[in-house]
């Protein structure tokens, strides 16, 4: 009994917390240009719409950039703390740890008022794409740290040591030993950066000069009520691109447990 209430819960759950996105679909192929049942008809016009609106290929190329710049950075940034944090022992780690992951739990509005000021009145810089991937990477980082924690606590530390009284130095022997074991953490961060980068709207809002992102550009288009479909569209393609990619993602944290030997306590999907 207890067993099969939790289970109506998280069916509960889930239906409440996906129904919204089942919808992007059925309007996005719906001809009608207002977004109400019942449906009018079946149609591919909305989709073919995107391949002719400049603007929105401009916010494309944008976050495309800010998202691969963001999670080529998390990533690089998160293996470094996460080995640091797993392999070594320092003063204040806990602390320090701690701290890094702290925009976890932040909201992003205050996270993205404060870069807003720091940037401004701190800093004196304008904003542009990179004050966006500097934001992006504050708040990617946790969540790298987070899935190559993992990855380095299923690695045995006597690996590099071995490599090191072999004769390597301490880069040979983490770019060939350590790095490609965890190689299924690193692309699964990677992917998963890209994602939230990609996706991110508050802190783009906030921060975005002359060149919105996707996530702004869509905002935007939401002031004219019959390029409601169009969004429509859009939205659907870009909910398929992260669920391919999360997909992938936790395909090579699967394997990366696998070949670690390690039991799998669960992951994104």
């Amino acid at each position: 009994m207890k067993g099969g209430g939790l289970r109506l819960y998280a069916l509960i759950y889930l239906l409440f917390l996906y129904a919204p996105i089942i919808l992007l679909p059925l309007f996005a192929f719906n001809s009608s240009s207002i977004i109400a049942f019942p449906l009018q008809g079946f149609t591919t016009e909305w989709f073919a719409e995107l391949t002719g609106v400049e603007a929105l290929h401009g916010a494309l190329k944008n976050s495309l950039f800010v998202a691969v710049i963001t999670a080529v950075f998390s990533t690089c940034l998160g293996m470094f703390a996460a080995r640091a944090g797993v392999m070594h022992q320092f003063p204040g780690k806990g602390p320090i740890m701690g701290l890094i992951m702290l925009p976890l739990v932040l909201p992003e509005v205050i996270v993205a008022v404060s870069l807003l000021v720091v940037a401004i009145n701190v800093l004196g810089i304008g904003l542009s794409l990179w004050t966006i991937i500097a934001a992006h990477t504050l708040i990617c980082m946790p969540f790298s740290i987070a899935i190559l924690n993992s990855a380095f606590q299923n690695l045995d530390a006597s690996l590099e040591e071995a490599a090191v009284d072999l004769g390597e130095s301490r880069w040979s022997s983490f770019r060939l030993v350590t790095l490609p074991l965890v190689m299924p953490g690193i692309i699964a961060s990677t992917l998963i950066a890209f994602t939230i980068s990609l996706d991110e709207f508050i802190i783009a809002f906030f921060l975005t000069g002359g060149e919105p992102t996707l996530p702004v550009y869509i905002w935007s288009l939401l002031r004219f009520p019959q390029r409601v479909p169009v969004v429509m569209a859009l939205g659907t393609l870009l909910v398929a691109v992260s669920i391919l990619l999360l997909t992938i993602a936790e395909f090579y944290r699967r394997r990366g447990v696998r070949r670690s030997g390690q039991q799998d306590h669960g992951g994104f999907l």
